[in-house]
């Protein structure tokens, strides 16, 4: 549904986005992360037509963004960074307005409008000024638009900016409820969305891609993959310390004291190799008690971090 190959984009001396090449399908739902200025933004904006790339290619659904804007922009729902709305219109007018503009008419558009608000919970806002409405409404509003013509491919930047838990989790589960026929693109800088929703990732750094594939690749790349935390009493805490550090799976063992009398371990595994078991066994055999043990999955900000500061 979305093909880059050698996607360039310069402004004067700073070259923003250097040679992209990559492609997504339809059910894919691809996290974009990167640190501020890597090109996820000015990458978002070549692909759904607002900026032209200075060379390399962009096509959606087959079409060429630069030859057949039109095509293109007929397939995309776009959430662009900030939400930029009509402040002085009501979320009513603003959707009316949005769905004449996609071609809507009728009890066509009044079905798609109605869906819309009810999807993003906005009955209780339609009539208000929008410059009047919290972050959280506006951002929601902002993705209204991009969803009320269930478009074939959504690029979204940011969609859950300014929303609180409870409407994250409701937008994260309409991302997933219509990632099964569309091609999604999310950025975001909320790592946890890319565990929620995503099923694939791309960072890039300085313009350029610096890893693809799952979030679970990406979590593997982590130290702490597969390492596993254990809480008990400080003054066991040495003596099993030694013992974990003895077993052939351990690469390492982190202990810091903690107050109230207990400490923490962290066992971390030579290549991210499952070690639970072992641990388990080995902590049997010691009769020590423990009060908690769990086995990480692996810290995705400890990878951006490697990632994109190598780059």
């Amino acid at each position: 549904m979305i093909t880059l190959e050698r996607l360039t984009k310069k402004f004067g001396p700073i070259l923003a986005v250097d040679g992209l090449s990559l492609s997504v399908q339809r059910g894919e739902v691809l996290g974009f992360l990167g640190p501020n200025g890597a090109g996820k933004t000015t990458t978002m904006r070549m692909i759904t037509g607002f900026l032209p790339p200075t060379s390399g290619t962009a096509a959606v659904g087959g079409f060429d963004v630069t030859k057949t804007p039109i095509a293109v922009r007929r397939l995309i729902g776009y959430l662009p960074e900030g939400a930029p709305l009509y402040g002085d219109m009501t979320p009513a007018a603003f959707l009316d307005f949005i769905s004449g503009m996609r071609g809507f008419g009728g009890a066509a558009k009044k079905q798609r409008m109605d869906w819309t608000v009810e999807t993003l919970q906005l009955g209780d806002v339609l009539h208000r000024p929008i410059d009047t409405l919290s972050k959280g409404y506006k951002r929601r509003v902002g993705l209204a638009q991009a969803i009320l013509h269930d478009p074939d491919v959504l690029i979204l930047d940011e969609p859950t900016d300014g929303l609180d838990p409870n409407q994250k989790h409701q937008v994260r589960a309409l991302i997933r409820s219509m990632a099964r026929d569309k091609a999604i693109v999310i950025s975001t800088h909320i790592l946890e969305e890319v565990e929620a929703v995503c099923t694939r990732s791309v960072v890039i750094a300085g313009g350029r891609i610096v890893f693809d594939g799952s979030p679970r690749d990406l979590q593997r790349r982590s130290r702490r993959h597969n390492a596993v935390e254990i809480r008990l009493d400080a003054q066991s805490s040495a003596a099993l310390a030694g013992e974990i550090a003895a077993l052939p799976g351990v690469a390492a063992v982190d202990a810091a004291i903690e107050e109230g009398g207990l400490a923490t371990l962290l066992v971390v595994p030579h290549d991210g190799r499952p070690i639970i078991h072992d641990l388990s066994e080995c902590i049997r055999a010691s009769g020590l008690a423990i009060e908690e043990m769990h086995t990480e999955r692996g810290d995705l900000a400890e990878v951006f971090r490697q990632l994109t500061i190598a780059a």
